[in-house]
């Protein structure tokens, strides 16, 4: 039996199909969606501010984002609005370019020891994260406490920040970035000395490992109601994400464990300020 029959079925799929994005068109989705990101952020909290301030509070641009970002309702309304608008924009990307979307996005069953495993370091991190912030004395969920004392039902909040903006992250980051990036580094490694099936699978490897320190890194820092400490959690949150993303060849894996850091994280909250 040839080594190549022994990669995982991602690996091989992967390797028949040359690039879907070029390296400058990949380098300009990671600018582009980072900019839509904040672009259709900012425009749900506008247009929501809009329709749920008092015109008192909305007569100028400066004095809507004033004071709609700081209010529960309109901002997970506008967390709503984003994921719309960036599944949405996302979706005709790849069709335009001649792909499948739940191909591409890897939006497919996986491993239950795979899922077991990625849990488990999941649940690794957050005991040690909640250890150095207790440690540390720090509280990273300051600035929900302005969202949770004036949003209109606390389920929409839960709901927005717990179910919605999970899945659009993922569909963002480990999704449409993280493969255009991941094919571009695979693409370069040097696999001069090793067999068919050994170039491969290194491609591949390096390609992610790529892939997910540029995307760990970028999400990270796009959490601006952080502090330092906080992103860098976020940084090693996301390599987790990304890890599942690889080792299953799917991307429903780390939407489940973003909901489930996310809820807990959620959970948590509401037990404290209650």
């Amino acid at each position: 039996m040839s080594k190549s029959a022994n990669l995982p079925d991602a690996i091989k799929q992967t390797a028949k199909a040359p690039p879907l994005f070029s390296l400058w068109e990949a380098l300009a989705l990671l600018v582009g969606m980072v900019f839509a990101f904040f672009g259709s952020q900012l425009l749900g909290i506008y247009i929501a501010g809009k329709l749920l301030l008092p015109s008192t509070k909305s007569q100028t641009a400066a004095d809507l984002f004033y004071f709609a970002s700081g209010d529960g309702t309109i901002v997970s309304s506008s967390i709503v609005f984003s994921g719309v608008f960036l599944s949405a924009l996302i979706a005709p990307i790849i069709r335009l370019k001649g792909a499948q979307v739940s191909d591409y996005l890897a939006l497919k069953s996986f491993s239950l020891k795979v899922a077991i495993g990625s849990f488990g370091l999941l649940l690794l991190f957050m005991i040690g994260s909640q250890a150095l912030t207790y440690w540390l004395d720090k509280s990273p969920s300051l600035f929900v406490d302005p969202l949770y004392a004036s949003v209109s039902s606390v389920w929409l909040l839960i709901i927005a920040m717990v179910v919605i903006a999970p899945i659009y992250e993922e569909l963002l980051f480990r999704g449409i970035i993280w493969s255009a990036l991941k094919e571009q580094f695979a693409i370069k490694f040097d696999k001069r000395g090793l067999s068919k099936a050994e170039g491969l699978a290194q491609s591949e490897a390096h390609g992610a490992l790529m892939a997910s320190l540029i995307t760990s890194l970028v999400f990270a820092i796009m959490h601006l109601q952080y502090g330092l400490y906080e992103i860098s959690t976020i940084v090693v949150l996301a390599f987790i994400f990304c890890y599942a993303r690889y080792k299953s060849g799917s991307l429903l894996l780390p939407i489940a464990l973003h909901i489930c850091n996310n809820g807990l994280a959620m959970w948590q909250y509401l037990a404290q300020a209650a």
